[in-house]
């Protein structure tokens, strides 16, 4: 060991700076905050998107058209989609599971089927809601359309 291999031991240095304990620490007086202003008083806390005054961003554009609250968001499934997986997988039975698990769906999804594509195959599909095109369709096959 030599001098220049020598270390201070592991956690033995500080490195946070400790503000506000008088003048002989270097960090005293206004406790590196600069001198006066809103900034250097306790209890100062920025709002968010304050802009220092000026009329912030989210004030200055336009806002326009209505978003309703009450509104149901569906993901589409066609016929062509449950064709595809039903060739896949041999399934008889589609329902939301089979769904979720091949990536066509995630678990909280709302399903709509629709009637893009054909279906061939006599398949019992489940979702939460069909357009009528879809039902007839899936019927003519002889298959269910059966909504949760």
């Amino acid at each position: 060991m030599n001098l220049h291999n020598l270390k201070p031991a592991k956690g033995s240095i500080k490195t946070k700076k400790r503000v506000g304990r008088g003048q002989g620490a270097g960090t005293g007086g206004t406790s590196t905050r600069g001198h006066k202003g809103a900034k250097s008083r306790s209890g100062y806390s920025v709002k968010v998107g304050f802009e220092g005054g000026q009329m912030p961003l989210q004030r200055r554009l336009p806002k326009f058209g209505f978003n309703n609250i009450h509104r149901v968001a569906y993901k589409a499934i066609n016929l062509s989609d449950i064709q595809a997986l039903v060739e896949k997988t041999n399934a008889t039975i589609v329902n939301l599971e089979l769904l979720t698990a091949n990536g066509l769906a995630s678990k909280n999804d709302i399903i709509k089927i629709l009637a893009g594509g054909e279906l061939t195959k006599t398949v019992e599909v489940t979702a939460h809601n069909f357009s009528k095109s879809a039902i007839e369709a899936i019927e003519k096959v002889g298959g269910k359309a059966i909504k949760l």
